[in-house]
């Protein structure tokens, strides 16, 4: 079966898209719509702002998301999802690419969880970090046994995990790794604690949004960041894209979950190619390729 993925921030980069603007009728006509929706050329950083252009929230979001849903709209009929997943904001394009979402409402939808993000990263100081060579249990029980706010936000493949929280406790918490036996925990150059309770005020302002969007019946399951398992209600999709903000994202959970439901080929569409490289660190048998 063909499941289709899609990344999440961290994925852009200069010049992001300008071919498919460039090559694509249809693409052209698509960035356009894009930059009147959200009122700036998103296209002009895309195609040649600096990399700290491109890092601010409100641009890195729908930059990605953009990328991913155009490049699969040109895919024309060569695109036949049979499943689709997405890593966090991935999963916006996910809903656009298997028809729960318009283009319109997925575009509107990412710039306004980008902007809550933003504004609930500048009320406490809060922070991200990787964490490498632990098992998963050893991550949750040393999170658990830090003071402050502190927990698992992405479970991207064995032995990588990133945590999130209020900037002391995930500090203490990366030492604690270390003494565990992590082969690294670092601090990631991120705006905020996203994935983890530091998010609620964002989640409730975006609640209002998905709730007032309308969703179709999708042509595919989507394999959702919470649940890590295959949804087509429209219902429970909301629902899942609401807790998403503040619960982790199953992504190891997820694509073993995919692969046991018969998915045989990833293919990425967006910028990069780190999510073929968690595919294959979950399972070296899967088959991965770039649209």
């Amino acid at each position: 079966m063909k499941a289709y993925v899609f990344p999440g921030q961290g994925a852009q980069f200069t010049g992001m898209g300008k071919d498919l603007y460039e090559q694509s009728d249809l693409a052209k006509e698509l960035f356009e719509r894009a930059n009147e929706i959200l009122g700036f050329r998103i296209t002009d950083i895309m195609f040649e702002g600096s990399a700290d252009e491109l890092k601010q929230t409100k641009v890195t979001q729908p930059a990605i998301f953009l990328h991913s849903v155009i490049l699969a709209k040109t895919m024309n009929e060569t695109f036949k999802p049979e499943m689709v997943a997405g890593h966090s904001l991935g999963e916006f394009s996910a809903l656009v690419a298997n028809g729960a979402l318009s283009f319109e409402d997925g575009l509107k939808l990412v710039s306004q969880r980008a902007m809550a993000m933003q504004k609930a990263c500048e009320i406490t100081p809060s922070t991200m970090a990787a964490v490498l060579g632990l098992d998963d249990a050893k991550v949750e029980e040393v999170c658990a046994s830090i003071d402050g706010v502190v927990v698992p936000a992405n479970y991207n493949c064995p032995g990588q995990l990133v945590i999130s929280g209020e900037t002391g406790a995930v500090e203490r918490a990366c030492e604690a790794m270390k003494a565990a036996g992590a082969k690294r925990a670092l601090i990631l150059p991120v705006g905020g604690a996203f994935h983890s309770p530091m998010m609620e005020p964002a989640r409730e302002e975006l609640a209002a949004a998905i709730e007032a969007t309308h969703f179709s019946q999708p042509i595919c399951p989507v394999y959702q960041n919470v649940p890590a398992n295959a949804v087509s209600d429209p219902a429970e999709i909301k629902k899942n894209l609401i807790i998403q903000l503040t619960a982790p994202v199953k992504w190891t959970q997820s694509v073993q979950q995919m692969i046991k439901d018969g998915a045989t080929l990833f293919t990425e569409v967006g910028p990069g190619n780190v999510l073929q490289g968690l595919v294959k660190k979950i399972d070296n048998t899967a088959e991965v390729a770039s649209a």
